[in-house]
């Protein structure tokens, strides 16, 4: 699998982070979707990474700098028929160390509190992230889960 910073500019990743933004509307009421859109994820304060096996893509992730030493993970995705083979972990691990050579010393996320996102919250547990109360511009939500980690 090749992970290697995404300028967004193509159809498929297009389509992926489309149906990742329709999928969370499916299952979180709007006013708790954190998910953003194609352009929103253009932003110079994000890095995006998408994930490929062969010429297929299989996931994507991104960084969202908050300030000079924390960064918020955003857009975790694996491709709905490759969930549970790795990927998740692999573009973790990918993640993390960028962040970490990119000078963050903390990396937080917001995830749902709904049952479908619990094997997202044991991924996150297992790279050693933690709960913690909201931060940036969260406020607290039922919907949501609020983890960070210390790099």
């Amino acid at each position: 699998m090749k992970i290697a910073v995404d300028d967004l500019s193509g159809p498929e990743i297009a389509r992926f982070l489309a149906e990742h933004i329709e999928q969370m509307r499916s299952l979180t009421p709007l006013e708790s979707k954190h998910a953003l859109d194609l352009d929103s994820l253009r932003k110079p304060e994000i890095t995006f990474w998408s994930a490929l096996d062969g010429d297929s893509l299989v996931g994507c992730g991104a960084i969202k700098r908050l300030d000079a030493g924390h960064a918020e993970l955003k857009s975790m995705r694996t491709r709905p028929t490759r969930q549970r083979s790795g990927i998740g972990s692999q573009l973790m691990e990918h993640i993390l160390r960028e962040a970490k050579g990119m000078g963050f010393s903390r990396l937080s996320l917001e995830t749902g509190s709904a049952e479908f996102f619990l094997p997202a919250r044991r991924l996150y547990e297992k790279f050693g992230f933690q709960q913690c109360d909201p931060f940036a511009d969260y406020r607290p939500d039922p919907n949501s889960t609020f983890m960070t980690k210390i790099l």
